[in-house]
């Protein structure tokens, strides 16, 4: 599984290999992580190395204090990431193209060319990985270029609509 973790406005990606191997950016390492019963605490192995780390989740993520410094951590999962990405638009009026952010299948097209919609109204339902994925507007406009139907598959980037 693919993760984007960001700590301290910094993005660092990570991959869980297995349950005692991650890899950080291109570095593969050897980890181990335990809770300490009814506590905060964690016992954490780097490559041997022993180490304890307080973790506070906060508003935002996690708070982490290790090696005696505090971290803001706010892990995203790589496709999640991709979704909300694709779904960004500029504040205002222009046009927005909807993007599939992953190759998949369109199992729903909930809207029709030319008609209007609201912010976080549902667009497109996008199966990938077994995982159906509500594509919603990011703001209100008017559909004006349907690119895609129920049933079609679609490539990671591909134009699925248009609004104005």
């Amino acid at each position: 599984m693919k993760y984007i973790a960001e700590i301290d406005g910094l993005e660092f990606p990570i991959e869980i290999l297995d349950e005692q191997h991650i890899r950080f950016g291109e570095e593969v390492i050897e980890t181990d992580l335990s809770a300490v019963n009814g506590q905060p605490l964690y016992s954490l192995l780097i490559n041997g190395e022993s180490y304890e780390a307080y973790v506070y989740p906060d508003e935002e993520g996690l708070l982490v204090l290790l090696l005696g410094q505090f971290f803001s951590v706010k892990v995203t999962e790589e496709r999640e990431k991709r979704l909300r990405a694709s779904q960004l638009t500029s504040a205002g009026s222009g046009e927005w193209i909807l993007r599939a952010p992953m190759p998949g299948l369109i199992v729903s097209v909930l809207v029709k060319e030319g008609q209007t919609v609201e912010k976080g109204q549902i667009l497109v339902i996008l199966e990938s990985m077994k995982m159906q994925n509500e594509l919603r507007a990011p703001r209100e406009g008017r559909v004006t270029r349907l690119q895609v139907r129920s049933g079609e598959s679609v490539e990671q980037r591909q134009i699925l609509l248009q609004l104005i």
